[in-house]
């Protein structure tokens, strides 16, 4: 091949990548699940990574691992012969946080699970890129390839563009949904307090009772009844405030 075409198959592989990441970025600040963020960065690596054959995605919550994105379902098997044993590069790149790169021959050794289910299924190189979020989110972004050598520093350099992306549209999704859930409990909270003003209201009108003391009354018979308190509170309003009374 020669130097020009390298050139632009260099410059096309960029172009590539460029457009990719411009319709990661499309996706920061909007409601987007991180299941469906992280299948479009497995797709789109697939697609612009030439020795990567098959990408999943694995993370890692506490002492349990998970494959929540795949190009293929070969993959499956790798993976969860990993997750198995407790060890392999995707599990290695989570915890540590570099870069694993490895041929499957040369991994017979120190992870024989994986090699064995990698060779079944006719994968001879492996690419696995840590995907770190603060301290709540941990995983890899797994490639791998029918090749023995799939995989060079080339990759490695464009793969950190994606990650890098990747991660800020994870971290954009969970401070969205963060904050959503949080406008959530604020209405509800809003709401409850309204409603149970209301009822301590109608208890200190009809006993003579003090707030402390309706608002105990109403705790009792949410206590007894197993009821929210919330619900005993409106229920009262409710009836109330119903033709006939």
């Amino acid at each position: 091949m020669t130097d020009r075409q390298t050139n632009r198959d260099l410059a096309k592989r960029i172009d590539d990548i460029t457009g990719h990441l411009a319709e990661l970025d499309e996706l920061l600040g909007t409601d987007t699940d991180v299941d469906r963020l992280l299948q479009l960065t497995a797709s789109q690596v697939a697609a612009s990574v030439p020795g990567a054959d098959m990408v999943s995605v694995s993370v890692l919550q506490g002492d349990t691992a998970r494959t929540v994105a795949a190009t293929s379902d070969r993959v499956a098997s790798i993976d969860h012969d990993q997750y198995q044993v407790g060890d392999g590069p995707c599990l290695e790149a989570a915890r540590t946080r570099e870069v694993t790169r490895t041929g499957v021959a040369e991994a017979e050794e120190r992870w024989p699970a994986f090699a064995r289910s990698a060779e079944a299924a006719g994968v001879h190189s492996y690419l696995a890129f840590p995907l770190i979020i603060g301290e709540e989110f941990a995983g890899s972004l797994n490639l791998y390839s029918e090749q023995p050598h799939g995989f060079a520093d080339f990759d490695v350099a464009l793969l950190r563009l994606h990650v890098t992306v990747a991660c800020s549209a994870i971290a954009s999704d969970r401070r969205y949904e963060r904050a959503r859930r949080v406008s959530r409990q604020l209405t509800e909270a809003l709401e409850s307090r309204a409603v149970i003003d209301q009822a301590v209201g109608m208890l200190m009108a009809w006993t003579g009772s003090t707030p402390e003391q309706a608002f105990a009354e109403l705790a009792r018979q949410s206590q007894n009844t197993n009821v929210k308190l919330r619900e005993i509170a409106a229920r009262l309003v409710a009836t109330r405030r119903r033709p006939g009374t």
